[in-house]
C-alpha cells in the first residue's frame, strides 16, 4: 500500500493492562476508531508508543495487529529510534517482510551525531529499504537537528519523502517550502503548531491528541482544505489546552488519561514511567474534562483527507 504523506496520521499509543502486557484487544479498538474518523496513515512505536520499554518481538506483534486491524485501509508506519545502525537496518528489512507500509525515522538515539555521522545513518537506513520513510526532525527533545545542508544531501535518495517537522520553528515549513518545492512532504509534529504548519504549506500532520480526539483532530485538517478557516479556527482553540499535554515530558501518561476518559483506551503505562496520582492526575483530568464537555459541534465536511 502506498503513503501518501498527507493528512493525518495518529502516532498511536501503546495500550498496556495492568500487569504491563500488552492489551491488543484495547489497541485495535482504538485504532478502528482513528480510521472510522478519517486518518490516513497509522504510527506505531514512536514515543507515545513507548517504543523505549517495547522489545523487538512485541513492536512486531503491534505490527501485525495495526496492519490485520487496517485491513488495507490506510498504511501502517514503523518509528524506526535505535542507537546502532545496524540494528536500525534490520529492522527495516525485518518489518518490510512482516508487511510495513513505511517508516518514521530518528537520527542515531543518546548520541548526538554530527552531520556526517547523521546523513550516513539515514543513507544507510535508506539503502536497507524500498519502502518510503518520513524523517522525524525534532532536535529539542533527541538533540540532533536535520538542517537544510542534510536534507539537500539526502535527496539522493528516492525513498526519503516526507519530514515530521518538530523543530519548533514555524519559519521552518517555508524554508523547507522555498528550498526544497514539493520535493519533501512536510508534516506537522507539534500539535500546538499544527495548524499554523499546515497553513504554511505544511501537507499534513502526525499527531498525539488524536489519539483521544480522532474526529476533531480530522476536522480541523479537513476545514482547512476546504478553505474553511475561521471553522477550522474554532475547533482549534477549543482544542488548544488539550493540545498542550502533547509538549510535555509526561505526555504519555496525559495522552492516555485523555484516552480513558474519553473510552478509547487505558491509563496503564510500563515502568519506569507511572499513572497520575494526586493534585496532577487532579488537573489534568480537569483539563480533558473540560475539553470534553464543551466539544465543539463538528460541521459536515466534503474533504477527504484520504489522498487520491
Amino acid at each position: 500500500m502506498t503513503v501518501k504523506w498527507k493528512g493525518i496520521f495518529p502516532a498511536v499509543t501503546t495500550k498496556f493492562k495492568s500487569d504491563e502486557s500488552i492489551d491488543f484487544e484495547l489497541f485495535s479498538k482504538n485504532i478502528e476508531a482513528q480510521i472510522d474518523a478519517g486518518v490516513n496513515g497509522i504510527i506505531l512505536g514512536g514515543t507515545l508508543g513507548e517504543s523505549g520499554v517495547l522489545t523487538k518481538k512485541e513492536k512486531f506483534e503491534l505490527v501485525h495487529e495495526a496492519i490485520k486491524t487496517a485491513s488495507g485501509r490506510v498504511p501502517v508506519i514503523l518509528n524506526i529510534a535505535e542507537q546502532r545502525t545496524s540494528d536500525a537496518v534490520n529492522y527495516v528489512k525485518e518489518a518490510e517482510k512482516e508487511g510495513a507500509n513505511g517508516f518514521m525515522l530518528l537520527p542515531p538515539l543518546r548520541y548526538p551525531s554530527d552531520e556526517r555521522e547523521t546523513i550516513e545513518y539515514i543513507g544507510t537506513i535508506a539503502n536497507g529499504t524500498s519502502l518510503p520513510i518520513m524523517i522525524y526532525n525534532n532536535p529539542v527533545d533527541y538533540k540532533t537537528e536535520i538542517t537544510l545542508r542534510m536534507f539537500e544531501k539526502l535527496a539522493i535518495h528516492k525513498n526519503i519523502q516526507a519530514v515530521k517537522e518538530s523543530t519548533r520553528d514555524i519559519s521552518n515549513v517555508t524554508r523547507m517550502i522555498n528550498l526544497f518545492g514539493d520535493r519533501y512532504k512536510i508534516l506537522s509534529g507539534v500539535d500546538t503548531l499544527a495548524m499554523e504548519s499546515i497553513l504554511m504549506g505544511a501537507q499534513g500532520w502526525v499527531a498525539g491528541l488524536v489519539c483521544a480526539f480522532p474526529k476533531e483532530t480530522v476536522a480541523i485538517f479537513n476545514l482547512i482544505q476546504e478553505g474553511k478557516i475561521d471553522e477550522a479556527r474554532k475547533i482549534y482553540q477549543w482544542f488548544l489546552p488539550l493540545l498542550e499535554l502533547d509538549i510535555h515530558p509526561k505526555l504519555v501518561q496525559y495522552i492516555k488519561l485523555a484516552e480513558t476518559l474519553n473510552n478509547l483506551g487505558s491509563e496503564h503505562v510500563r515502568k519506569p514511567r507511572l499513572t497520575l496520582i494526586g493534585e496532577e492526575r487532579e488537573r489534568i483530568t480537569k483539563i480533558i474534562t473540560a475539553g470534553i464537555n464543551s466539544r465543539p459541534k463538528l460541521p459536515q465536511s466534503k474533504a477527504k483527507t484520504q489522498a487520491a
